[in-house]
């Protein structure tokens, strides 16, 4: 009874891992930030690049900015990244 019971419950959850993972395929990848801002290793460090939302080349350290952010960040002398150019993107090169 009691193995009848477990073969039961694996079987609801292989049911319910399957139907989460269909539900995952179906659902849209959410959109881009429109900037992101890539900070040195360690915690507290300063910027270091700022990318474009959809950049290709951004690391574990980036974290999603606004537009606004992103051009106060360049203004203030942080690098933009040279494969994405946020600041071709913004009209500040």
């Amino acid at each position: 009874m009691q193995l009848q019971d477990l073969q039961r419950t694996r079987d609801w959850i292989a049911t319910e891992e399957q139907h989460i993972a269909a539900a995952a395929v179906r659902r849209p990848a959410p959109p881009p930030p429109d900037g992101l801002i890539e900070r040195g290793i360690g915690v507290g460090q300063l910027p270091v690049r700022v990318h474009a939302g959809g950049c290709w080349d951004t690391r574990k350290r980036c974290t999603a900015m606004t537009m606004d952010e992103a051009r106060r960040a360049l203004a203030q002398g942080v690098p933009p990244c040279p494969h994405c150019r946020p600041d071709a993107a913004l009209g500040m090169e």
